[in-house]
């Protein structure tokens, strides 16, 4: 008797634990794993929301770059952290979609690690070139690369990333080869593009929109299925000579799985209400973002939909990392 009531207590403690932590819910500083280094559209949107966060949490929430493998070595580190509501990881559709077909050994599963908290931006890409490149169109880009076949370098902001896939998608469809370069992020990649070390990629617009507009780099086309209203004058690669292609990205915050449902449930909550924020939005939508604010459920519903279309299309390229 003693002990079926000492079971008793001991179940009944454990039903109130997690409601009673997320009432003091958060009680020390949160850190915003960033999969990605500083500068590049990943790291923009993590440090607005996390100053968006900060204010309604009531405790600073810090972004923490934690770059490398295409945003895998930036998740490892969020799964492994301990499910308490005080480590947030901005994720992205190619970490939970095109990384695991890309990735023949991960030391973590993204979609069974980490629990969805909320979808917060979406983006398109834009094919920026060196000025010193000799095509003012993207027929012209794919008559340069079948003149010089597998010569002509591109950069990616790593393997696996949609920056990455924009680029294996275009070849892939206009049947040219190039050479693929992969950084550790969109921002280093821009740097060597910005100095002539490779010649082209498939940039987040948010990272590519300040070098487009002081001249530095040259924009030819977005990767949308409508055109862009940070670029309006360009046409998408569909309507500039790529029928039926269509590439983006989204980003959004996730937990390690386990996370108390109360404590995502305020997470989700200080989440999309950061991202409705005046501030918030002008920054995003000045800087080429789409705003997706929603539910965990619609997070979850996001990444099935980018599974089923990612899949197929790296497994078509034969692309594969070790």
């Amino acid at each position: 008797m003693h002990a079926c009531r000492s079971l008793v207590a001991l179940l009944f403690a454990l039903a109130v634990a997690a409601p009673v932590a997320a009432q003091n819910y958060p009680s020390k500083p949160i850190r915003l794993i960033v999969p990605f280094p500083p500068a590049g559209a990943v790291d923009i949107a993590s440090r607005a929301i996390a100053n968006e966060l900060s204010k309604g949490l009531g405790q600073p929430v810090t972004a923490e770059n934690r770059p490398g493998a295409g945003g895998n070595l930036g998740g490892e580190a969020a799964a492994k952290s301990a499910p308490d509501g005080y480590t947030l990881f901005m994720s992205t559709s190619g970490i939970q979609a095109i990384n695991p077909a890309l990735y023949a050994k991960m030391t973590f599963d993204p979609n069974k690690d980490l629990a969805p908290v909320a979808p917060l931006v979406s983006l398109s890409n834009v094919l920026v070139l060196h000025p010193s490149v000799k095509a003012n169109s993207v027929k012209e880009v794919i008559a340069l690369a079948k003149a010089q076949p597998g010569k002509i370098p591109y950069a990616s902001s790593g393997n696996g990333t949609s920056i990455h896939m924009s680029g294996a998608m275009f070849t892939q469809m206009t049947g040219i080869e190039m050479i693929h370069i992969p950084y550790k992020g969109s921002g280093p990649a821009v740097t060597d593009l910005l100095g002539g070390t490779v010649s082209m990629m498939f940039d987040n617009i948010p990272s590519a929109l300040p070098h487009i507009k002081s001249g530095k780099l040259k924009a030819l086309a977005t990767t949308g299925a409508k055109r862009d209203p940070a670029l309006p004058d360009l046409p998408t690669i569909a309507e500039a000579g790529v029928p039926g292609y269509e590439s983006g990205v989204w980003f959004g915050l996730m937990v390690p799985a386990g996370t108390p449902k109360d404590v995502i449930a305020r997470l989700n909550a200080e989440a999309v209400k950061g991202a409705k924020s005046p501030e918030f939005v002008k920054r995003m939508t000045d800087l080429g973002y789409n705003l997706i604010p929603g539910s965990a459920e619609t997070m979850a519903d996001l990444i099935k939909l980018e599974i089923a279309r990612w899949t197929p299309i790296v497994k078509a390229s034969g692309a594969k990392v070790d």
